[in-house]
């Protein structure tokens, strides 16, 4: 284990945190579309009926919830290879993944018309594209 309180020790640390959350944001996301399809379907329905997405939302649902579980998984386990092995291959590659799921859930709260939602992603996008560069191998 590197000494911490040196800059690589905080880049280190920088990568393990920002992995952490985008597996805790995205898994968490992934498994309540699973768990819970029926409820999330309704929800969206209603919230994509007036859109162009109305059509698609049972597709899109599917396409998203992949995404997430994808991100999150790939989080997780790069997450545990930064702590073990200071390896970040996964893990940015989940943060890619998970910029990925982020811009098509703000094009569809754009869609939606919900710009209340959408600004809400911000944070989380401006997390991803953080996290892609700390996690860039040097």
């Amino acid at each position: 284990m590197p000494n911490l309180h040196t800059p690589e020790g905080a880049t280190h640390l920088l990568q393990a945190f920002a992995s952490a959350f985008l597996a805790i944001l995205f898994l968490q996301s992934g498994i309540d579309k699973v768990v819970d399809r029926r409820g999330n379907l309704e929800w969206l329905k209603g919230h994509f009926a007036k859109s162009p997405l109305a059509g698609l939302v049972s597709l899109l649902v599917t396409a998203i919830t992949a995404l997430e579980i994808a991100a999150g998984g790939l989080s997780a386990v790069g997450c545990a290879l930064i702590i073990l092995k200071r390896d970040s291959t996964l893990a940015f590659y989940g943060a890619a993944i998970a910029a990925v799921s982020i811009i098509a859930l703000f094009f569809g709260q754009r869609m939606a018309k919900d710009y209340a939602g959408a600004a809400t992603l911000v944070p989380y996008f401006l997390l991803a594209l953080s996290a892609l560069y700390l996690l860039a191998a040097r």
